[in-house]
């Protein structure tokens, strides 16, 4: 006779207890289905309640998996304009040291100050960064700059 034994099965993922903001972000991915007209009233309700009740993120899970996530509302879209636009700056930073590091490396070895060459790349690319803040944005979704359409 065998002695071994099959080792219980483990469940993928625990069961994570869920927080009242993770219930909240349920209940607006909910009403945006309602206000959308992929449920109708009752079954908004009977699911909003469930969302209430909810001890882990399966049970949340189980209520939205049939719907769409809510697309970003404008506030949302903007922080991640601006979080991608300060990204750039930050390269920006990144190859002024670059450039200057080889700029002043090139003086050493010359023994002289030469013009600093790093200016003219680094004045272009702020000001493209720049003029992307301030282009004035076409329709709604904000994602194209006015005058470009598709053709």
């Amino acid at each position: 006779m065998d002695d071994r034994r099959e080792p219980p099965a483990v469940p993928s993922a625990p069961a994570v207890r869920v927080s009242d903001r993770e219930r909240d972000r349920t209940l607006g991915v909910l009403a945006a289905a309602l206000a959308e007209g992929r449920l109708d009233a009752h079954e908004h309700g009977m699911r909003a309640g469930r969302a209430l009740e909810a001890r882990t993120a399966g049970e949340l899970a189980a209520l939205t998996d049939d719907l769409p996530a809510p697309a970003p509302s404008r506030a949302e879209r903007d922080r991640k304009d601006l979080r991608e636009w300060l990204a750039e700056w930050r390269y920006w930073l990144g190859g002024a040291v670059i450039m200057s590091g080889i700029w002043g490396a090139d003086c050493a070895r010359r023994g002289e100050l030469t013009s600093y060459w790093p200016v003219t790349p680094l004045a272009v690319w702020a000001a493209v960064l720049i003029a992307f803040a301030v282009w004035p944005r076409d329709g709604e979704d904000g994602d194209r700059p006015q005058g470009l359409s598709d053709k």
